[in-house]
């Protein structure tokens, strides 16, 4: 049976993997020209995540590459000091087994896994998708395929071709941005965090990495004219947004006309009530993000492609049968991932002082207290910052 999947990003190698495992005969088309690095953030594997990525072998080499950051100083607009929080405790609150990984390092390992066994054809894309599986690419021959999975991301194109422009999604109200900077502006095994009303900024850095990421969250009061094709105009929003927060903020915030990275989006959720479509399906952000940054979506990404994979082995190769067992056993934990994503979203960027000291405290809260107190303590909220820890494996 063969597979085409659209992205080969998070979700694509991974899905790869295990239908390669299941016999499948799978290629993977993508975009850009070689295997993206795009200089994004750090994003967390949970509890699921980890146990997949331990059944493929990769969990080692995955830990290996661990930002390592131990230690979050968050500055406050009333304070002359800076909290210093526990980062490593603050996060074994949210997962017994997690790590914090740079994305283009998780996406690089995923594919090294894989690329001896699947078909990787790099800078090209989809342009339209038969009933019967009969593909056409921008520059490749025409082909045919069983299955055709949509693995690329929020902007999917593959989602485009089979759903349409108009499909049920949700700003959340707030906007990410990622610049490459400097190494030397970061200090190792620390992040540095700025708190103002409606706006974030944070800076940290890896062992292994020669520069080091500033990450921007903001919620403006009305959303912006945006367009995520136009850098130049997004650059300007930031700086619009972000400037003036403070000094070290600024400085991080002159890179933006150098860097060599540059990420902006708006923080959107997907709300599809299904993501299968004849012999096409959807996977990860390009079917279900909860919303960049607040919502655990490389992990629902990673969990999902193993869901996938698994359903399809499971019918044979009947994707009729498999896709509706897909979105059966996926949808209760993307409804909650959706609802966590809301919350976190007016969490992690507060909206008044109030907000960041209640936000600020309880993380320093998390800090003193034994760490067999705050983990029973998250354990009772299993819907809320516990979610992952609830989802079963197939």
């Amino acid at each position: 049976m063969r597979v085409l999947i659209s992205g080969a990003s998070i979700a694509g190698p991974v899905l790869a993997y295990w239908l390669t495992e299941y016999g499948f005969d799978v290629t993977v088309v993508e975009r850009a020209p070689t295997l993206r690095k795009t200089g994004g953030h750090a994003i967390d594997l949970f509890r699921p995540a980890m146990e997949i990525s331990e059944r493929m072998g990769l969990l080692t080499t995955i830990e290996r590459y661990a930002t390592g950051t131990a230690v979050l100083n968050a500055h406050r607009p009333w304070a002359a000091r800076p909290a210093h929080i526990d980062n490593l405790k603050l996060l074994s609150t949210i997962s017994d087994r997690h790590v914090e990984i740079m994305r283009d390092d998780l996406s690089e390992i995923y594919y090294d896994a894989t690329k001896d066994d699947v078909d990787y054809r790099f800078g090209d894309q989809l342009t339209a998708i038969g009933d019967d599986g009969s593909v056409t690419f921008a520059r490749q021959q025409a082909d045919r395929f069983d299955v055709v999975v949509g693995a690329d991301g929020l902007h999917s194109g593959v989602r485009r071709i089979v759903f349409g422009e108009d499909v049920p999604q949700r700003f959340l109200g707030g906007y990410l941005s990622v610049v490459s900077v400097p190494r030397s502006l970061a200090r190792d095994g620390e992040m540095t965090a700025y708190f103002e009303s409606h706006r974030v900024a944070l800076l940290y850095t890896a062992d292994h990495l020669d520069d080091a990421r500033a990450v921007f969250l903001f919620r403006p009061r009305q959303p912006l004219d945006f367009d995520h094709r136009d850098t130049a105009r997004q650059q300007a929003q930031l700086l619009d947004a972000l400037g003036g927060m403070s000094a070290e903020v600024d400085r991080w915030l002159q890179e933006v006309h150098t860097t060599q990275a540059f990420y902006f989006d708006a923080i959107t959720q997907l709300e599809m009530a299904t993501w299968s479509r004849g012999r096409v399906t959807l996977v990860g952000d390009a079917g279900y993000c909860p919303g960049p940054a607040v919502g655990g979506s490389t992990s629902l990404a990673v969990y999902g492609a193993y869901v996938l994979a698994t359903e399809l082995a499971r019918a044979d190769g009947d994707h009729t049968r498999a896709f509706a067992a897909y979105e059966r056993f996926m949808m209760p934990s993307v409804i909650s991932s959706r609802s966590l994503a809301c919350t976190n979203a007016r969490t992690i960027v507060p909206g008044n002082n109030w907000g960041i000291a209640a936000f600020v405290g309880l993380a320093r809260l998390i800090s003193i207290l034994p760490k067999r107190v705050t983990q029973s303590v998250a354990r009772l909220n299993r819907r809320g910052i516990r979610l992952y820890e609830t989802m079963p494996l197939p």
